[in-house]
């Protein structure tokens, strides 16, 4: 059995040298590719989220993956529909269709996955920043902000329904361009006509990735690759010309004879037409010989910036139009793709406002320091939206539902919320907005805790307000301690963060690389093949639950033994026997014997 990495990094050779991929299906005999699998989606909250069968993660077991492998070998295996369940969009009363597909489905797609990954990543485009490793929105804001100073108009790109829309004839002839395995594509294939099933009945999928799906991302950034190369190949070159632009004529002679004029020893003139000419731009802002496009694309979103007269940037939209609609067969959304003007309008992108400054005013080292520079925002929607869900008919309010929790989970979860706020924006030079969210989210917090006490805001403030000394210096917050005997004791703090823009922030997808399975605790455990209950060696399986709260069964005055284990290990898994996991699942009593290296000695 070849190491999984081992095997993605001959794939991903192939696909940084540009050569076809060939004879891939046999991959999928690897147990290895499984197990690395595996070991990456256990955690995902839907692991536990069951399909149009019972099967969770729960009860994974190396006879799952043999008897996987047996079936794709003799090509056996059927893709089950996906569950088809609705979730709310944002700012919209519509709802968004995710399918959920059944555990052995998840297994196969994100080994199924991982090979795409590693053959198409050499080969995809600076300029696509979503679902990749290291990359995600702010590696796409950063370009975005270094990168496109001058820029005139934004236009912003939005494809109706892209995901719901993608052709499987096309898609299908795309890979196979570069993968020459029949086997491996009709895989792809049924995979795409699944279907899925709603209220008991199976509808065909005719087009478009499955929602939910974890080779969907993958797929949709294969099929898009089409519309980077297109403009990097074809729109670029043909609206990007001149190296720089001609100068201003009359800013040159007003600059010519200000130096003259200082020669001459009339330093209060030179100073009076100095202000004059930087009230007028350097360069030629119509220059007819210089032009720029720059491009960036997350997922289905994307941002062109043109440096040049609307006309053309017009002729750009229509050009991504027929593209779009003769290539790709998807239609451009023609309410949300906007023609914005950077300078006296916001683009929107990311969650973020992006605009060009211009300030003649502002000046660093006798220059005009911020013209053309362009500057990420936090908008002022979000401030409200951010707010408003503290809030009821323009009141802070408490959260009832958090009031049967102790204090520490309680300011543990707003500080989760708020640090998450700070840290997505954290490129944005108005961060310091967030201040009003810290402010609501904190009397709300007080609020919470004055319910759950049956007292005052004042008194907890009184209680729990701390000074914290942080590198940047002291800072007040909410602070709870848990003390806990012979350990170190647990802190939660709510606030203390640092509202200053880092322009170096970047929070990324996906690491660049991912552990060695063999190096994975839960591969390790499931490999000894050994019942961590009882010490039988057959027909081994792994038990998993959603969250260590879990094991706190409210009223309970003994935890079953099963239980103790996981606790003690702090562990979401446990690795056991069929008759322990069936004991477990049924409620029974457990024999109480544990591995001698957890307890020092038998029970």
């Amino acid at each position: 059995m070849r190491d999984a990495e081992t095997v993605l990094d001959v794939i991903r050779d192939r696909g940084s040298r540009g050569l076809p991929l060939e004879d891939v299906y046999r991959q999928l005999f690897n147990p290895a590719l499984y197990l690395r699998a595996y070991g990456r989606i256990y955690r995902n909250d839907g692991a536990l989220t069951q399909g149009v069968t019972e099967e969770t993660v729960d009860g994974m077991s190396m006879q799952k993956i043999n008897t996987l492998i047996e079936a794709i070998r003799y090509e056996r295996f059927r893709w089950t529909p996906v569950r088809r369940v609705y979730i709310e969009k944002k700012n919209s009363t519509k709802k968004r269709p995710l399918g959920i597909p059944t555990w052995t489905d998840k297994l196969l797609q994100e080994v199924i996955r991982s090979i795409l990954e590693a053959y198409y990543e050499p080969q995809f485009s600076d300029n696509s920043h979503g679902f990749r490793p290291e990359r995600g929105c702010h590696t796409a804001l950063s370009k975005i902000r270094h990168d496109w100073e001058g820029t005139k108009w934004f236009i912003e790109g939005d494809v109706r329904g892209c995901f719901d829309n993608i052709d499987h004839t096309i898609l299908m002839k795309i890979l196979h361009e570069h993968i020459h395995d029949n086997r491996f594509l009709r895989l792809i294939d049924s995979l795409l006509k699944a279907g899925y099933c709603e209220e008991w009945r199976r509808y065909p999928t005719l087009s478009g990735t499955p929602q939910g799906g974890i080779c969907s991302p993958i797929l949709a950034n294969i099929y898009l690759d089409r519309l980077d190369k297109y403009v990097e190949q074809t729109l670029i070159p043909k609206y990007t010309r001149g190296d720089e632009r001609a100068r201003n004529a009359e800013y040159e002679r007003l600059n010519y004879k200000a130096w003259h004029l200082r020669k001459m020893g009339r330093s209060k003139e030179a100073k009076a037409l100095r202000k004059q000419y930087q009230q007028i731009p350097s360069k030629d802002t119509n220059d007819p010989n210089f032009r720029r496009l720059h491009y960036v694309r997350y997922a289905d979103d994307w941002l062109l910036g043109f440096t040049g007269p609307i006309a053309e940037a017009q002729n750009i939209k229509e050009e991504l139009r027929i593209f779009l609609k003769d290539a790709l067969h998807l239609e451009l959304s023609e309410e949300k793709t906007l023609i914005t003007h950077a300078r006296t309008q916001a683009a929107h992108f990311l969650g973020y406002e992006i605009v060009v400054q211009h300030a003649d005013s502002k000046h660093t080292n006798r220059r005009r320091s911020v013209n053309g520079i362009v500057a990420l925002r936090v908008p002022a929607k979000v401030i409200e939206e951010k707010c408003a869900l503290y809030m009821r008919d323009g009141n802070i309010i408490p959260r009832p539902e958090l009031i049967n929790d102790d204090d520490y989970s309680i300011i543990a979860l707003y500080q989760s919320e708020y640090r998450g706020y700070v840290q997505f924006y954290n490129l944005a030079q108005n961060i310091t907005w967030l201040s009003k969210v810290h402010w609501v989210m904190e009397r709300s917090l007080l609020k919470t805790l004055a319910c759950k006490h049956k007292t005052s805001t004042w008194k907890v403030k009184t209680q729990y307000q701390k000074i914290v000394k942080l590198p940047q210096g002291p800072r007040k917050c909410l602070e709870v301690t848990v003390i806990r005997e012979g350990k170190k004791p647990l802190k939660a703090r709510f606030g203390a963060l640092q509202l200053k823009s880092n322009p170096k922030a970047i929070i990324r997808d996906f690491p660049t690389k991912h552990a060695h399975p063999y190096r994975n605790e839960l591969i390790n455990r499931l490999l000894a093949e050994k019942c961590e209950i009882c010490g039988a060696v057959n027909n081994i399986q792994v038990h998993h639950i959603r969250a260590l709260k879990d094991l706190k069964v409210k009223g309970r005055k003994e935890k079953p033994f099963w239980m103790q284990i996981m606790a003690n290990r702090k562990r979401k898994t446990l690795v056991v026997c069929d008759n322990c996991h069936k004991a477990i699942h049924q409620g029974k009593p457990l024999i109480n014997r544990i591995l001698e290296q957890d307890t020092g000695e038998p029970r």
